[in-house]
């Protein structure tokens, strides 16, 4: 069984949430949101980062499956450099809690920073996907389906190699932004090349 906690508080249902590309030089950021069920336990959750991509996948179907509700919200890169990553990232949330079939009475936000959703109590919590089961849930559905995502826009730029870094930024990534350019899916408001070079938007 996992070790995390299954629920913070009292008040159900508690819906978990979490978001994925905060860091990446393109693409959306995506969030999820997630009410398990404590009758159905999943027992093989953990914090996304800990998991094989394979044991990602598994895992998403079996949350999507045994889950009371979930939702998935993302922002595309163009909004990202509207209203910036943070206020982007709590955005995906509150569409991924918006897309839910069951109200929560609480919700629990892995990070430090969130906006009140509908006049809803919540809790912000440091390192949350690796303490709390609806947090990783949610985490290991915004990762995946970001990774889903990115897969596609692959096969349109596959220079950037984002099949294999999800546009994190990486040497190789950078380096093809470098020798090619910018793409059109990527963040312009973010430090695309090396800090010792200049930039390329």
């Amino acid at each position: 069984m996992s070790d995390l906690i299954l629920q913070y508080q009292n008040l159900s249902p508690e819906a978990g949430c979490d978001e994925a590309g905060r860091g990446c030089l393109a693409g959306p950021v995506v969030a999820a949101a997630v009410i398990l069920d404590p009758e159905n336990p999943i027992a093989a959750l953990n914090d996304s980062k800990q998991l094989s991509a394979k044991k990602r996948m598994l895992l998403r179907d079996e949350i999507m499956t045994k889950a009371l509700a979930y939702g998935i919200g993302l922002v595309d890169h163009t909004e990202i450099d509207q209203i910036n990553i943070l206020n982007a990232s709590i955005l995906a949330m509150h569409k991924a809690l918006a897309l839910l079939k069951l109200t929560p009475e609480f919700i629990l936000v892995d990070g430090n920073r969130f906006k009140p959703f509908k006049d809803i109590p919540h809790a912000c919590m440091i390192k949350g996907d690796a303490r709390f089961s609806a947090i990783a849930a949610a985490s290991i559905l915004a990762k995946t389906e970001r990774d889903l995502l990115m897969s596609k826009l692959h096969q349109e730029h596959p220079v950037y190699g984002w099949e294999q870094n999800q546009g994190y930024p990486t040497l190789a990534h950078r380096k093809a932004i470098a020798q090619h350019g910018v793409s059109p899916y990527h963040r312009l408001t973010f430090q695309l090349l090396s800090p010792d070079r200049k930039s390329v938007v």
